[in-house]
């Protein structure tokens, strides 16, 4: 992770050279080990995570990214192998104590969250730590579209690095394609094999990079939007 062209990679900053940046934004890319279709790679939603942070580190030099959280919640696709879940309870957990800790030095702490079974954790998590008296939140991308691994992530990945994305199988990439409202009780119950072999919500074999672009920058607008009102 490179840490776009404003902002600075934590993992390249000596401990002297962080103490210098206590006034910037510290941003976490948090995001999952887990099953995404035959055609797209496990680490589909930490990949798009950092790619946000390193967008938003472009525009904004006041930003410092952190090694991302590549484990989360993730127990409804712990089916399709390949799937590495620690469970809700712990992801809070690690998230609390590691807003604690970065709370230590940076007095600004963003979750950059773009796993939807994350969302309670996440929330619970900057819920203590607000509570706490700490200056931290969490932003998500409303991408438009399926639910998972369908039109919408395979256009992002196409757009973020289309080598790593298995074109041969987006044929094979259909899945459920009910609204992901009437499908959530059964996923709950039983988990995404349940409704969907492959792991698909959604419809692949649409995806372009244009549209991965355009979703990409929509939500880089809104999370720059959101910091810039926030830290302004």
């Amino acid at each position: 992770m490179g840490g776009g062209a404003g902002g600075r990679a934590l993992t390249r900053l000596t401990s002297p050279a962080a103490d210098d940046a206590r006034d910037a934004l510290l941003v976490v890319p948090v995001g999952a080990t887990e099953q995404h279709g035959p055609h797209l790679p496990l680490s589909t939603d930490t990949d798009l995570a950092v790619a946000l942070a390193e967008r938003l580190a472009c525009v904004n030099a006041r930003v410092v990214i952190a090694p991302a959280v590549a484990y989360g919640s993730s127990g409804e696709h712990q089916a399709f192998a390949g799937t590495l879940s620690i469970g809700s309870d712990a992801t809070e957990l690690l998230l609390v104590e590691l807003g604690r800790s970065a709370t230590e030095t940076w007095e600004r702490v963003l979750y950059v969250s773009t796993h939807g079974g994350n969302a309670v954790p996440v929330a619970r998590a900057v819920d203590r730590l607000r509570a706490e008296g700490r200056d931290v939140r969490r932003w998500s991308p409303r991408w438009s579209g399926d639910a998972h691994a369908g039109l919408s992530e395979t256009s992002l990945m196409l757009t973020l690095d289309a080598e790593r994305v298995a074109r041969d199988r987006i044929a094979d990439a259909v899945g459920a394609r009910e609204p992901i409202g009437e499908l959530m009780a059964a996923l709950r119950r039983d988990g995404v094999a349940a409704v969907s072999p492959n792991g698909v919500l959604g419809d692949a074999t649409g995806a372009s990079a244009e549209h991965g672009a355009a979703l990409m920058n929509a939500a880089v607008d809104d999370l720059v939007d959101s910091v810039r009102s926030w830290t302004a």
